[in-house]
């Protein structure tokens, strides 16, 4: 990727931003209570509450960084730009596993966002590598642990 872009759909930038903007506000005011009252029970050496607390505002303040250097590298796939005669990132795709003739949809979208319980794969997985440029009616091969996985793809949209 350029620059280590980071691709998203724009429900994908909106699901970061409103994840940053709790972490700022709800998350860190949260913590700060939670710290200020573990700090009253005293001696800090042996605050099992103090160094737990301490710990998830480390890990809170790193995702924060984390989600603000992605949000500057953002850059965001525009459904109007989708071409549904070929599979690009953002594309809705209808897939008919052969061997088990069972149709599965998902969404190509970029590994920041990708969430196989969603339906939404990244276009840099096996599956998402293969379907890439792919028209309907085309068979796709891919390689997995138990073997070569063949889907036909049935339709492509935008959402």
């Amino acid at each position: 990727m350029a620059n280590d872009e980071v691709i998203l759909t724009q429900e994908g930038l909106e699901k970061l931003e409103d994840e940053l903007r709790g972490l700022k506000t709800v998350k860190r005011k949260e913590l700060a209570e939670r710290l200020k009252l573990a700090i009253s029970y005293g001696d800090l050496k042996e605050n099992s509450e103090y160094h737990s607390a301490k710990d998830d505002q480390a890990f809170m303040e790193t995702r924060i960084l984390i989600l603000e250097k992605m949000l500057t590298k953002a850059r965001v796939i525009s459904s109007d730009n989708i071409d549904s005669n070929k599979v690009s990132i953002g594309s809705i795709v209808l897939l008919n596993d052969i061997e088990f003739a069972e149709k599965i949809e998902y969404q190509l979208v970029g590994p920041a966002e990708a969430d196989v319980a969603n339906n939404k794969i990244s276009y840099e997985s096996p599956l998402g590598k293969e379907i890439m440029g792919k028209e309907v009616g085309s068979v796709i091969h891919v390689n997995a642990p138990m073997g070569v996985i063949k889907y036909e793809l049935l339709e492509i949209r935008s959402n």
